[in-house]
């Protein structure tokens, strides 16, 4: 392949899309394509990395293939990720999709791009039975840049939410063993990343085994905190049966970061069956409390789906009342959104669009609320921050405990500080810019 062929991955929905992405570029990187420098316009090919979560989410990666092919008809654009599994028939039938490589086949899309331009294919979608992948590819991206570094530990979900295609997308659950793991997390540490966050599709089912025994992700924290010298570690999302009393002992060592991102979806025992999510309402109230008893101060986010099409309007308030006597810092909320080849879109019943949006407005000022409140308790604190490199201008960094904060006087000592922790004292909170839902924490710098 020619060297001189520039390309330019973009990338929709989640973490592990996130991570996925930095794979996908190094494998591209290693048979010869060459990625565009930031603000460079020149690509070549264009691999759009698609999220499937919504139906949304892929008539958006459809508008954005067009809108590629406006600025350069002769790109060629290549479909991959979870759209290109579940909805393959949507980029088939567009001319502008060159090619759709699905989850399937994502690690042979090096390949296909050096036979698609040599002219060796007849065909220009290659999917096979993601259930039958059985192989996890371990690395990463090109994370020498970043301070933070997402790792997939997981890939795979076995729980089939009713809600939710992401099973189709990624096939079973299955994850990279623990040895791998630590030795990628040491090279990340030598490249310069100084802080790791586990993710995957469902953490909580992770599972290696070796010789016979079998190691879950307690397991895994606990060989990494121990054979590894990075900093600062977090976990992704977390349902509350996975919150076990071992896993909270291990945030007594203090690079396990306080901070847990909690998938619960809804707080109302009976839509919870109606998502087929293997917890109750107890569930939910045992782990916030746990958490608040057993590492107080986390930050606690929360994942809430409102307006699921058997929700009541007694049930989405029996939610709203458990959530607010409870202890938490923030709630992401996403109001119901039909997914095609869900079972939870064929039900007969359903919420009407507005009473959605209702409903999360109600549960956004409720999470605002309490994240303002809980930020204006910070003032005059001093915090652990992690300065980090890639921030936009001026001076930005992320506490030990999930706060974002802006760092006053950051132009004198970034770029010495840059990709390490500092002291500050938390002197103030902004929410000026009233386009973002939260704000930011402001800092200075301990002398």
């Amino acid at each position: 392949m020619d060297n001189t062929v520039k390309y330019q991955v973009h990338t929709f929905g989640c973490k592990v899309n996130t991570y996925d992405a930095g794979l996908i570029q190094k494998n591209l990187n290693a048979n010869g394509f060459t990625p565009v420098i930031h603000g460079d316009k020149s690509a070549r090919i264009h691999v759009l990395n698609t999220c499937a979560v919504t139906a949304e989410a892929t008539k958006e990666a459809l508008r954005y293939i067009r809108r590629l092919k406006v600025k350069d008809p002769f790109c060629t654009v290549v479909v991959t990720g979870c759209a290109a599994q579940v909805d393959t028939g949507s980029f088939s039938n567009l001319p502008g999709a060159d090619l759709v490589v699905a989850n399937s086949h994502k690690s042979s899309l090096p390949d296909l791009l050096n036979k698609h331009f040599r002219g060796e294919l007849t065909e220009k979608v290659f999917k096979s039975n993601i259930f039958k992948k059985e192989d996890l590819e371990a690395g990463g991206g090109i994370e020498k840049h970043h301070t933070r570094t997402f790792l997939k530990i997981q890939d795979g979900c076995n729980s089939f939410c009713t809600y939710c295609i992401i099973p189709y997308a990624r096939g079973k659950s299955r994850s990279i063993p623990v040895a791998d793991l630590v030795q990628r997390i040491n090279d990340l540490y030598a490249e310069g990343s100084r802080e790791v966050v586990l993710t995957g599709v469902h953490i909580g089912d992770y599972e290696d085994e070796v010789t016979g025994k079998k190691y879950v992700m307690e397991d895994l924290i606990e060989a990494l905190l121990a054979k590894t010298k990075m900093p600062r570690f977090r976990l992704s999302s977390l349902e509350p049966v996975e919150v076990s009393e071992r896993l909270l002992e291990l945030y007594k060592d203090s690079r396990l970061c306080p901070h847990f991102h909690m998938s619960i979806q809804s707080a109302n025992t009976d839509v919870l069956f109606h998502m087929k999510r293997k917890y109750t309402q107890e569930d939910v109230r045992k782990s916030l409390n746990a958490i608040a008893e057993k590492v107080p101060g986390s930050f606690v986010g929360m994942d809430v789906i409102v307006g699921f099409p058997t929700e009541t309007e007694e049930q989405f308030q029996d939610t709203y009342n458990t959530l607010a006597e409870l202890p938490w810092t923030k709630i992401h909320v996403f109001p119901y959104s039909e997914r095609p080849g869900t079972r939870a879109a064929a039900l007969d019943v359903s919420v009407y669009p507005h009473i959605r949006a209702e409903r999360a407005a109600k549960l956004r000022e409720l999470s605002l609320s309490r994240y303002t409140e809980m930020a204006q308790s910070q003032i005059g604190s001093t915090k652990k921050v992690l300065v980090l490199k890639n921030a936009a201008k001026g001076g930005q960094g992320l506490s030990h405990d999930y706060w974002p904060v802006d760092i006053m006087g950051a132009e004198s000592f970034l770029d010495h500080w840059a990709g390490q922790e500092v002291d500050l004292k938390i002197t103030g909170y902004d929410h000026s810019n009233k386009q973002h839902m939260e704000g930011h924490l402001i800092g200075e710098v301990l002398t």
